[in-house]
């Protein structure tokens, strides 16, 4: 009968970021700042690759597919954070929290393979670019972003599957302010070692592949640039990838920093302030990186205003 009340807790309590009654006005109203800056900017960098036939290429349809990522990646976590904190409740259902840890699990990882497929793209137009066109087609895009989908959809899938199967003790603390993966194994109240070793291998080669491949991509174009006579030429082609690797290094220094900040400190609150760095700062600055740094979504959201300035 106790295992059976364990495995039925219906209610998980996420701590959050503080317990100070005092801050959790000013919580709500950074969270929902940014949480609406990190909408409507990616919005925004959506509706200008689609209203624009100028970025109707490659490497724009695998940005709006980053933008439309970021927002739901970010919509995974901070609403049910600003709800908790406007009801003062910390509850969390059972059901609740798994999908949250799904759905997490799916978009951080499309973050993750959409930079690699997209340092893949910027590979092919400088290294290759009289094939460019014929290699980067429209099936091929289309088809690395299923695989990217599929594969990442079957594997978080797994890693539910498994929690499924344990037991948890009721009022069950989450020192965290979303439902993480890691922390939910932490708190378990059964064996959890074929949890870790799927989430460690699954970390291992989620991350590793792509960064690998990533590093490569720009170990060809560095390469490649080195061997470009004309100053010019090499300017052009390296400010395509400024902004991919302005968001590349923000992407993983930030995953980075909250990995080393939890092992070096052992705290579970240090650890999930530093994961707000990668969950609700990175997409938010996405937009900004890639309009300020590059001219051609300048020029798309310029219009795009411009049109709907004009409309009556």
């Amino acid at each position: 009968m106790g295992a059976r009340n364990q495995t039925e807790v219906s209610v998980f309590l996420l701590l959050g970021l503080s317990e100070d009654p005092e801050l959790q006005p000013l919580l709500f109203g950074l969270f929902l700042s940014v949480y609406l800056v990190t909408v409507f900017g990616n919005l925004l960098i959506i509706l200008a690759i689609l209203s624009d036939p100028h970025l109707h290429t490659p490497m724009y349809f695998f940005l709006s597919n980053l933008s439309l990522v970021d927002i739901c990646f970010t919509s995974t976590t901070v609403p049910k954070m600003l709800l908790n904190i406007q009801a003062h409740s910390k509850d969390i259902s059972y059901i609740g929290c798994i999908t949250q840890v799904y759905f997490f699990m799916v978009f951080a990882g499309m973050d993750d393979f959409l930079l690699t497929v997209m340092a893949y793209d910027r590979y092919v137009a400088i290294c290759h670019p009289l094939h460019y066109t014929v290699i980067m087609n429209p099936r091929l895009c289309v088809l690395l972003v299923l695989i990217c989908w599929l594969t990442i959809f079957w594997v978080s899938l797994i890693h539910i599957l498994l929690v499924g199967q344990l037991t948890f003790c009721p009022g069950t603390e989450l020192p965290h302010f979303f439902c993480e993966l890691a922390q939910i194994l932490k708190v378990a109240c059964s064996d959890t070692l074929i949890n870790n070793i799927c989430l460690y291998v699954a970390t291992a080669l989620l991350c590793m592949f792509p960064l690998t491949g990533i590093l490569f991509s720009y170990s060809q174009i560095v390469s490649s640039l080195m061997r470009m006579s004309s100053t010019e030429g090499k300017y052009k082609a390296f400010s395509t990838c400024g902004s991919h690797l302005s968001v590349v290094s923000l992407f993983y220094g930030t995953s980075l920093g909250v990995y080393l900040t939890s092992a070096v400190t052992h705290s579970s609150q240090r650890s999930s302030v530093a994961s707000v760095m990668y969950t609700v700062v990175t997409p938010m600055l996405n937009p900004f990186i890639y309009s300020l740094r590059n001219k051609d979504v300048k020029g798309a959201l310029r219009r795009l205003f411009s049109r709907a300035a004009s409309c009556p």
